[in-house]
């Protein structure tokens, strides 16, 4: 198995952490969050990594190198401008007829090679991991009826589920032809395109660990579960 990483963001939402350090270089108990998703996939047989970057570029392929310490091959692809979440993939262009592609700031145990092999049973051009996410509005929700303006309903700080994108795909390289070349294109702008062309991508329903370490408050989590976090490395 290849796997691409996408590694170019920012990390703004995680200052101050990120105000010196890339965000996947943060460190989480004694090892970075880039280090902790390296070694899950080569712990789940990938054997080469590319990992698109941008920002701090420099200092993530130091880290890292050829990935020989880690026991697999690491390749470099540089954005010399922003292109969201996808169409950086498009740079890469040694990439086999199907590849794992996750986002750089992720913690899960998640199988990638059961991941992996799912998505080649299931002949779809993109398979997407997916998480029941609890969100809590934390005011009372008034239903209106717009044309009287009058209250229909009220709920008290209710809660929702959503299934949610994990950050994890496996995608066949002919989705590729739905990125524009040279233009900025989004996991997002990929998914309406493909169903607005009736090529819907496959759900791979996951309930074991997963965090998406976006804001401060992730960090801190992700750093109270660093016991569960050394058992699966």
């Amino acid at each position: 198995m290849k796997a691409v990483i996408l590694a170019g963001g920012k990390g703004t939402r995680l200052k101050p952490y990120t105000s010196v350090i890339p965000k996947p270089l943060v460190p989480v108990g004694e090892r970075a969050i880039l280090e902790i998703l390296v070694t899950r996939l080569k712990k789940a047989g990938v054997d080469e990594i590319y990992i698109c970057l941008n920002h701090f570029a420099e200092i993530i392929m130091a880290f890292f190198g050829d990935g020989s310490r880690f026991g697999l091959r690491i390749n470099y692809s540089i954005e010399q401008e922003p292109l969201g979440t996808v169409a950086p993939i498009k740079l890469i262009r040694e990439l086999p007829d199907h590849f794992l592609v996750m986002n750089g700031d992720l913690l899960t145990d998640l199988n990638f090679s059961d991941l992996f092999q799912y998505h080649l049973e299931g002949r779809s051009l993109l398979t997407v991991s997916t998480y029941l996410r609890n969100m809590k509005i934390d005011f009372g929700v008034i239903d209106v009826d717009e044309k009287s303006m009058l209250a229909k309903g009220f709920r008290e700080k209710p809660e929702y589920t959503f299934s949610v994108s994990m950050g994890v795909y496996v995608m066949n390289r002919k989705v590729l032809d739905f990125v524009p070349d040279s233009t900025s294109f989004g996991f997002d702008d990929l998914m309406l395109t493909m169903l607005k062309k009736n090529e819907p991508a496959r759900i791979y329903p996951y309930h074991g660990y997963w965090l998406d370490i976006g804001r401060p408050d992730d960090y801190e989590k992700a750093n109270d579960d660093i016991e569960f976090l050394n058992k699966i490395l």
